[in-house]
C-alpha cells in the first residue's frame, strides 16, 4: 500500500477502512488483555503498510501516546487519582531509569543499520511474548526487597523498559506491569495504572529524540493515516474491554503468542 518515500494514500474510502479496521483490530486484540496493543500494530505497519522499520516505529510511538493519552483519564475512574498519587514513589523510581532509557534506546534506534533493527525488533517480539506468558500464566508475587535493593532496581528495570518501549515505539505496559507487582509489591490494577503515569513521560522522552531525525518526517506526511488507525485502536481498546473475559485465556493467550511469534519470524526475515 506505500513505498518507503511515499505516504499511505487514503483517497479511496476502502483504504480509509481497511487502516480503521487494522487499527480496530489491534485495540481488540490488547483491550482483551488490558493492554494498549501496539506490539500488534507495529509488524502491521511494517507487513501490511510498507513501512520501513524506523518509520513504523516512530508512527507507532506517536499512536501509542495518543492511546495512553486517551486510557489514562479513563483509568482514574479504576483507581482514582488519590491512590495513584499515594504511590508516587514508585512512578519515580521507575521514572529515574525509564526516562533516560527511551533517550538511549531512541538514539540506537536511530543510528542502526535497518537490517540490524528489523532483527533487533524480532528478538523484543520474542521477549515481548515471554512477558505476556509469564504474566497471564503465573501468580505474581511482590518479591519483599528491602528500600536499599528495590530502589537501585526499579531504576535498572526502567531503564530497560525505557530502551524498548523507545525501540519498538511502544507504551511499555506488558513490561511496567510485572515489574510494578514485583518490585514494588502493587495488585495488577493499580500497577496497570501506575505504568500509564510512567508510560506517558517515557514515551514523550523517546519522541522528543525522534524529533531531531530526518525519519520524523514520516509523521508530517502520514496524519491522516495516524487519525484514522489510532481512533480505530481507541474503538477497538474499547470494544477489548468490553470483552474481557468472554474468552478464557487458555484460548487467547497461546492464539496472542503464535501471532506474535509469526510476526517476529516475519521481522527477522525482512530485507
Amino acid at each position: 500500500m506505500r513505498t518507503d518515500q511515499n505516504p499511505v494514500s487514503l483517497r479511496s474510502a476502502r483504504s480509509a477502512s481497511v487502516v480503521f479496521g487494522a487499527g480496530a483490530a489491534i485495540g481488540v486484540l490488547g483491550g482483551m488483555i488490558g493492554l494498549g496493543g501496539a506490539e500488534f500494530r507495529l509488524p502491521l505497519l511494517i507487513g501490511l503498510f510498507g513501512f520501513a522499520a524506523l518509520s513504523a516505529v516512530i508512527l507507532n510511538k506517536a499512536m501509542s501516546l495518543v492511546v495512553v493519552s486517551v486510557a489514562l483519564p479513563a483509568r482514574l475512574v479504576a483507581v482514582p487519582a488519590a491512590e495513584l498519587a499515594a504511590r508516587w514513589p514508585v512512578a519515580v523510581n521507575l521514572l529515574a531509569g525509564s526516562l533516560v532509557g527511551a533517550w538511549a534506546g531512541a538514539t540506537w534506534a536511530v543510528r542502526m543499520r535497518s537490517a540490524t533493527l528489523y532483527k533487533v525488533l524480532a528478538a523484543l517480539m520474542v521477549l515481548m511474548v515471554a512477558a505476556l506468558i509469564v504474566t497471564h500464566t503465573t501468580a505474581l508475587d511482590g518479591l519483599a526487597l528491602p528500600l536499599g535493593a528495590q530502589v537501585p532496581a526499579g531504576v535498572a528495570a526502567g531503564f530497560g523498559i525505557g530502551v524498548v518501549a523507545a525501540i519498538m515505539g511502544v507504551a511499555g505496559g506488558e513490561l511496567l506491569i510485572p515489574t510494578i507487582v514485583l518490585l514494588f509489591g502493587e495488585d495488577v490494577k493499580t500497577a496497570g495504572s501506575l505504568s500509564l503515569l510512567v508510560s506517558l513521560p517515557t514515551m514523550l522522552v523517546a519522541f522528543a529524540r525522534y524529533s531531531r531525525d530526518g525519519s520524523f518526517a514520516v509523521l508530517g506526511a502520514n496524519l491522516r493515516f495516524i487519525a484514522v488507525m489510532a481512533t480505530g485502536s481507541i474503538a477497538g481498546a474499547v470494544l477489548g474491554g468490553l470483552l474481557l473475559g468472554v474468552f478464557p485465556d487458555l484460548v487467547l493467550i497461546p492464539l496472542l503468542v503464535v501471532i506474535l511469534l509469526v510476526s517476529a519470524v516475519k521481522l527477522a526475515r525482512h530485507n
